[in-house]
């Protein structure tokens, strides 16, 4: 065997499909040439792959592993913008379970050693008969790849290097007591690695369970934000109503007392008219009354007549305006049957034949990531984007804002005496659900006196 055919370590490059499997193989030069559009993946177009990294050892055993995300278009070429260092992530990544090399290095989204690299990867499944880590290990030992494996023949010593021991030698004093102690050493390291993989595992599984949780917590905490604001808002309509109500009866009772003293001043107008006629004689009182009730029917009747004529306007305007609601109704039941006609053909028509073919419309949102949106949710999406990827983060749309002004320009936002901004640069916050307005955009000694204002 030759130096160039001597086994080494091997990077290579696996994608997993979505139903869970291994779907294709890769040196990383392959890889490489893939990422330089030499070749193109017609298989994967318009899909977000999940992609691992490993090293393989001579042995088919891994030593070390990256899970990230990669984007191809309509066409199976990647992302052009896609730039994340895979051997530089490998070599700087913690210790992770043991595939029977020694626990591996793992860079993986709840494990990465360069944090602006960790929207970017994804946490691979430790879950009983679903484990991704096992599906690499079986995927290195079959080999698909044809790689130089090492003989373990090889390793047996030649037997002219071979030395015989002398004669009084051959007998140790007390072989079982050596093998005894040989054993208990064994099993003490095996169970040592044993217990070394478990505790690695499950801080491994602890620490996915707990960016869950955050989620879920993020989750609740938006879905009572917004309750609470709807519950204000209902509040805030009742108490308006309420002074609506209330100015509104204090108008009605106003012109009640004003109606009243107005009928009280006529009624003793009247009684002193009446007090007067019956002293100027019952004959007078008569021809006044019989010319008071001759001039109400007069009046009565000449605002019957004016009331009838009113009417009968009242009665022809309504009849026009009955025949104009029947042609506006018709017209409106004619352009509802163009706009139907017109909507079946638009852009709707179009979107669902794409997602019948098959097409996955997807976007990326700092803190949100690649989100792939339903066809029931474009609509959404188009009114307001920065409101769909909050909901996506789990946060309002206000705190996304800030967020992403503070993730694109991590410096203190506090004003200085003077007016300007502090504009000291600070640690910046990665997920959206974990900003606080005046706590995360704020330098050591603004976010200390903003406490103490609050404090105070």
């Amino acid at each position: 065997m030759s130096m160039q055919n001597k086994p080494q370590m091997v990077e290579a490059v696996m994608f997993f499909s979505e139903r869970g499997g291994i779907c294709k193989q890769m040196f990383f030069p392959e890889f490489e040439a893939l990422l330089d559009g030499v070749v193109n993946m017609p298989e994967f177009a318009d899909a977000q792959m999940r992609v691992a990294y490993v090293v393989i050892n001579p042995r088919l055993l891994i030593k070390s592993a990256v899970f990230f995300y990669l984007d191809f278009d309509e066409k199976g070429a990647p992302d052009k913008g896609w730039n994340i260092p895979l051997q530089h992530l490998s070599e700087r990544a913690g210790r992770g379970p043991d595939l029977g090399a020694g626990p591996i290095r793992l860079a993986c989204r709840s494990q990465c050693p360069v944090s602006w690299h960790q929207m970017h990867l994804w946490d691979p499944s430790l879950a009983p008969g679903q484990n991704d880590l096992v599906l690499l290990r079986d995927a290195a030992k079959r080999n698909s790849l044809g790689l130089l494996v090492e003989d373990d023949s090889a390793q047996a010593v030649a037997p002219e290097r071979l030395q015989m021991a002398s004669e009084d030698k051959w007998y140790a004093p007390d072989p079982s007591t050596d093998a005894a102690d040989k054993l208990a050493q064994k099993l003490d390291q095996e169970h040592r690695l044993k217990t070394a993989q478990l505790i690695k595992q499950q801080r491994l599984r602890i620490s996915s369970l707990g960016q869950q949780h955050d989620e879920e917590l993020a989750k609740f905490k938006l879905a009572t934000e917004e309750q609470s604001k709807n519950l204000q808002a209902q509040i805030h309509g009742l108490h308006q109503a309420l002074r609506q109500q209330e100015e509104l009866n204090a108008t009605l009772k106003a012109q009640l007392a004003a109606q009243a003293a107005s009928f009280q001043s006529s009624r003793e107008e009247m009684t002193e008219q009446l007090r007067a006629l019956e002293r100027h004689g019952r004959t007078e009182g008569d021809i006044l009354r019989a010319q008071f009730e001759s001039e109400m029917q007069a009046k009565i009747a000449s605002a019957v007549v004016e009331y009838k004529e009113q009417i009968a306007i009242r009665d022809v305007e309504l009849a026009y305006r009955n025949e104009q609601d029947a042609q506006l109704q018709q017209e409106l039941e004619r352009l509802t049957r163009e706009r139907a006609e017109l909507a079946s053909q638009g852009g709707e028509q179009i979107l669902e034949r794409l997602a019948k073919l098959g097409v996955v419309f997807v976007v990326y949102h700092p803190g949100a990531g690649h989100l792939t949106i339903p066809l029931q949710d474009i609509a959404r999406y188009q009114d307001n984007p920065m409101a769909y990827a909050a909901a996506k983060c789990f946060v309002s749309e206000l705190q996304y804002r800030h967020w992403l002004a503070h993730y694109q320009q991590p410096s203190c936002e506090a004003s200085l005496p003077s007016g300007e901004r502090c504009a000291i640069p600070i640690d910046r916050v990665d997920t959206p659900s974990r900003f606080a307005i005046g706590d995360s955009n704020c330098c050591a000694r603004h976010k200390a006196s903003s406490r103490l204002r609050t404090v105070s």
